[in-house]
């Protein structure tokens, strides 16, 4: 079994004390130029890494960041993960990415085990399921930088950056109005999340200007956020055997979408399956379904931002206190 060689070790070899040998390689003005020539020969010869952890206790600084998203392989998140990764290798961070997979008890466990591991910060996106933050505050009450993007909770202050959900699903709701769909159903997360709360706005406002009456039968929520694809297919069950069928549905999330349109092949022939429109970041979703139009986010660019905001507080001098809620601006791609 390979074991790395330590300072102790090197001193021990050249009969040095360890300190000294620290110093020589450190390049220290205090040791002489022969004994830095042996210690440094000597570490490479054997090669000798410097432990990154003593480094980060004596510079009290990792240089790595923690991620968490629910699913690396969403779209969405992978692309805000490339935004995220823009800056950081840019500034000298080094990322760690964590999934939860929407599952409380998984964000806990990684999130603290990112925490054990010295990261100077988190950028965070809750999970579907966590509606207990006491992980969370704990850290943010011992001092860890936190940003969080997409899925926000106000527990605490601190920089967040979102998508204008709301505007985002009045532009696709009024896009169906506008085609003539008339009983348009809701295909929600779960509904403590921001995102949920801020979709909903959205649908119901779409359907009060226009007319419309807002009916709570038309919507069903998803507690773990599309994990469960049972919890998917009731929902669609429920739909597709209302006595009055919805004849579109509008899908709050990129994995729901996927769920939903996997759910409707399933269980409804294509020529009388309600059509679909949602936000998603996905190109393939036009495959399960053509003219497929979407609520893009900009993911990346909310990537960038949210690793700005995460370096400005890991690397303030004085306490933070005033924080941004950024909003930006999202895009309905239509397909013909």
């Amino acid at each position: 079994m390979f074991k790395p060689i330590t300072l102790k070790d090197i001193a021990t070899a050249l009969d040095l004390s360890p300190s000294t040998v620290s110093r020589a390689l450190s390049d220290s003005y205090e040791i002489n130029t022969e004994t830095k020539k042996r210690v440094l020969d000597y570490a490479e010869e054997h090669n000798y890494k410097k432990n990154p952890i003593a480094l980060s206790l004596r510079k009290r600084r990792s240089y790595s960041v923690g991620i968490i998203v629910c699913e690396v392989a969403n779209n969405f998140f992978s692309q805000v993960i490339d935004g995220i990764e823009s800056i950081a290798y840019s500034k000298g961070y080094h990322v760690i990415i964590s999934q939860s997979h929407d599952s409380y008890e998984r964000e806990v466990v990684n999130i603290q085990h990112l925490a054990n591991r010295s990261v100077d910060g988190l950028l965070v996106s809750m999970s579907a399921e966590t509606k207990d933050f006491s992980h969370i505050l704990k850290l943010h009450k011992q001092g860890l930088p936190i940003v969080f993007f997409d899925r926000v909770i106000s527990a605490f202050d601190t920089h967040t950056v979102t998508s204008n959900n709301k505007k985002g699903t009045k532009d696709a709701m009024q896009a169906l109005i506008d085609k003539g769909f008339k009983r348009i159903a809701h295909l929600a997360n779960a509904p403590h999340l921001s995102i949920t709360k801020e979709r909903l706005e959205g649908y119901q406002e779409a359907l009060r200007v226009n007319n419309m009456e807002a009916k709570d039968s038309m919507v069903r929520y998803c507690h773990h956020g599309g994990r469960l694809q049972q919890e998917v297919e009731d929902a669609i069950k429920y739909f597709i055997s209302m006595d009055e069928k919805p004849d579109a549905i509008f899908v709050a999330s990129d994995r729901l979408s996927i769920g939903c349109l996997t759910a409707l092949k399933k269980l409804s022939p294509h020529q009388t399956h309600p059509a679909v429109t949602g936000f998603s970041n996905s190109d393939i979703l036009d495959l399960l379904q053509p003219g497929f139009s979407c609520v893009r986010q900009p993911a990346f660019e909310m990537g960038r931002v949210a690793m700005n905001m995460l370096v400005q507080l890991i690397e303030s001098k004085y306490p933070v206190t005033e924080f941004e809620s950024i909003v930006l601006d999202t895009e309905l791609i239509k397909q013909k």
